[in-house]
Order: C-alpha cells, then sequence, then structure tokens
C-alpha cells in the first residue's frame, strides 16, 4: 500500500479502500477488523478511532458512494441531450480504479443486505437516490417531452437499471477478461439498443447523430 499523509481524510480514504479490496475478496462476513488492519498497514487500534465497528465501515462506504452519485447526476443534467446524459452516468464506472474489486464489493453488498437490515437501510437510501435522479433526469428531457412512448420516466429508469444490474453481475465474472474500453461500449450499446423502446422515430434519429459521451 502507498504511504497516506497523517490528515484524518487521508487516513480515513486508506482504511475505506483497504475494506473494500477486504470485502471483495472475502465477504463482508468473512472480513474482520484485523484483515482491514492488515490491509491498510495499520494498527486495529487506529482503525477505531475512525470506525466504531465493521458496520460503521460499510455506512461510510455506502455514503461516500452516495455522494459519488449526486456528483454524478449533476454533470448528466449538464449534458445536451438525453442520450447522452444517460451514457455519462451508466459508464462512469467503467475507467473506475480498482474496477473489479467494486464490482465483486457491490455484489456482496446486495447480498448482505439480505441479511443485515441496517446495511439494507443503506442500500435502499442510495438506490432511491440512484432511482429518483434518473427518473428525474428522463421526466424533464425534451426527448420525453417531444417523443416519448408509452412507458413512463419511472418504467424507462426501472428497465435502465435492472439492465445495468445484469451487465454488473457479468462484469463480476469477466472483468478480468474485458477492458476498460471495451466494458464502456457495451454499456453504450445496451443504452442505445434500449433507445427506441422508450422514444418514436424522431428521437431515434437523434440518438444515431448523437456523438458518443465521453467521461471526466
Amino acid at each position: 500500500m502507498p504511504p497516506f499523509a497523517n490528515g484524518s481524510t487521508d487516513r480515513r480514504a486508506q482504511i475505506l479502500s483497504a475494506a473494500m479490496v477486504c470485502f471483495a475478496k472475502c465477504g463482508f462476513h468473512q472480513t474482520s477488523m484485523h484483515d482491514i488492519s492488515e490491509q491498510a498497514g495499520i494498527s486495529v487500534g487506529l482503525i477505531y478511532r475512525y470506525f466504531e465497528s465493521k458496520d460503521a465501515v460499510i455506512s461510510a462506504m455506502v455514503d461516500d458512494h452516495k455522494r459519488v452519485v449526486q456528483e454524478l447526476l449533476k454533470r448528466a443534467r449538464q449534458a445536451p441531450s438525453l442520450l447522452e446524459a444517460l451514457e455519462i452516468f451508466f459508464t462512469a464506472h467503467c475507467c473506475a480504479n480498482q474496477r473489479q474489486i467494486q464490482s465483486a464489493f457491490v455484489v456482496d453488498l446486495f447480498a448482505e443486505s439480505s441479511r443485515n437490515p441496517r446495511v439494507r437501510r443503506l442500500v435502499r437510501d442510495v438506490l432511491d437516490t440512484l432511482m429518483e435522479g434518473v427518473t428525474d433526469l428522463i421526466a424533464h428531457s425534451a426527448e420525453t417531452r417531444r417523443c416519448r412512448k408509452g412507458m413512463k420516466p419511472r418504467e424507462m429508469a426501472e428497465l435502465l437499471f435492472a439492465a445495468l444490474r445484469g451487465m454488473l453481475m457479468r462484469d463480476v465474472v469477466d472483468a478480468a477478461a474485458v477492458s476498460d474500453a471495451a466494458r464502456r461500449e457495451r454499456q453504450i450499446k445496451m443504452l442505445r439498443r434500449l433507445w427506441p423502446l422508450f422514444f418514436s422515430s424522431e428521437a431515434n434519429r437523434a440518438a444515431k447523430k448523437s456523438p458518443v459521451a465521453t467521461t471526466r
């Protein structure tokens, strides 16, 4: 592990990064605070100065992810078209650091939420933020106002997330064999193939001319 500064923010990030690696490799139940301390290269006592329990570590990770989601929604709202906005939102994670570890962590987080009521509330909060944000993005787009077919914005968002979750499960299996660029291209193809289900021919013609959104 690289050395970290003495600041509390850096130390906290060091602990959370180590915890994600441990959770992704071994799962929540099998991971102990001692495992996290070994991965982070610091003492267990120091971890307890920042987090009172393993659940508190998970809670902090979920809170951080929620902030990332909110920032991503802000970026997506600035895109010139809905398709580009959705491409920004649904491909941002494709080039993330520790992509394979993050995918495995998210899958285990869902599994833990089925057993742990506190984790379930945290995950539900993030899912609600995601769903409400994307539904709002769709509902207020020019394409939806002009060219929407029978589906409601919420139904469109639910279909998009269903496809995304399926691809996430696939990524856990083949992440090592698929490059970031290929993964991103796969996500974009999925979005563009769903597009005709949502909108009439006018929006579909515009989508074909739309450039592929770039991530920053």
